[in-house]
C-alpha cells in the first residue's frame, strides 16, 4: 500500500473527483479526512466507506471561513496526531461571459477556489513544517492554463493556483514539503454529465483521446503526487486532460 500510515485531508471530498480521491487514498492505506461543505452527502459517503472497512472520516468545512478550516485541522490532529497530505480539491463554478457575469458570482468563485486554498494550506503547513515532511497538491485546471470561454472567474482562480503552487514550492521545499498541482481537463463529474449531450460530444471531440476524463483519472494523479514515488517532483503542474491542449 502506497499510503499506509499516512493521514490525508481532501477538500471537496464528498462528490466527484474528491470522492474518487478519498476512496483511492483509503484503498492505498491512508486515513482520510473527507472535508466538504455538503454535510448530507459527506455523512452518507462516510457510512458507505466505513461499511467497506475504509478509514474515512467526514468533517464539514467551509474553506472560505478561517475558523471552520481551523476546526478541520484541529479535528484531524486530535484524531491522528499529524497531517501528511493536503489535497486542495474544493472548487465551484459560476460561469458567464464577461459582459454577463455578476460581481457576486465573480467574487464567490474567487473566495472558494482561491482564498479557500490559501486558508487550508496556511492552516496545515505549520504541522508539516514541524514534522519536516508533507505533500500538498492543489487543483488547477486547463482553464487556468489556457483560458476558457465564459470562465473569467474560474480561469483566473485556477491560474492563480498555479502561481501559488510554484511560490509555495520555493518556500517549503527546504522544509521537506513537496508542493505540486494537477490541472484536470474535461472530467465526467455529475455536474458535467447533466449538460446536453451535444455539448458533451463537443467536449469529447476536443480531446485527443476522444473521451472525457473519469474522476478516477484525476484521483490517480493525486495519488502519485501524494506517494513516495513523487518525492523528487516539486513545483510541477501535472496536466491530466487526455491531450486537450495538443
Amino acid at each position: 500500500m502506497r499510503l499506509k500510515g499516512k493521514v490525508a485531508i481532501i477538500t471537496g471530498g464528498a462528490n466527484g473527483i474528491g470522492l474518487a480521491a478519498c476512496e483511492r487514498f483509503a484503498e492505498e492505506g491512508a486515513a482520510v479526512v473527507m472535508a466538504d461543505f455538503d454535510e448530507a452527502a459527506g455523512k452518507e459517503q462516510e457510512v458507505l466507506f466505513r461499511e467497506k472497512g475504509y478509514e474515512i472520516t467526514f468533517c464539514q468545512v467551509d474553506v472560505v471561513d478561517r475558523e471552520s478550516v481551523a476546526q478541520l485541522v484541529e479535528k484531524t490532529i486530535e484524531l491522528y496526531g499529524k497531517i501528511d497530505i493536503l489535497i486542495n480539491n474544493a472548487g465551484i463554478t459560476r460561469d458567464a461571459t464577461l459582459l454577463k457575469m455578476e460581481q457576486e458570482d465573480f467574487q464567490r468563485v474567487l473566495d472558494v477556489n482561491l482564498t479557500g486554498v490559501f486558508n487550508c494550506t496556511q492552516a496545515v503547513v505549520p504541522h508539516m513544517v514541524a514534522a519536516g515532511a508533507g505533500k500538498i497538491i492543489n487543483t488547477s485546471s486547463v482553464s487556468g492554463v489556457y483560458g476558457n470561454f465564459g470562465q473569467t472567474n474560474y480561469a483566473a482562480t485556477k491560474a492563480a493556483v498555479v502561481g501559488m503552487t510554484k511560490t509555495w514550492a520555493k518556500e517549503f521545499g527546504r522544509k521537506g514539503i513537496n508542493v505540486n498541482a494537477v490541472a484536470p481537463g474535461f472530467t465526467a463529474t455529475a455536474m458535467v454529465q447533466k449538460m446536453p449531450e451535444k455539448v458533451i460530444k463537443q467536449m469529447e471531440s476536443a480531446v485527443s483521446l476522444q473521451r472525457l476524463g473519469k474522476p478516477e483519472d484525476i484521483a490517480n494523479a493525486y495519488l502519485f503526487l501524494a506517494s513516495g514515488e513523487s518525492d523528487y517532483v516539486h513545483g510541477h503542474v501535472l496536466h491530466v486532460d487526455g491531450g486537450i491542449t495538443m
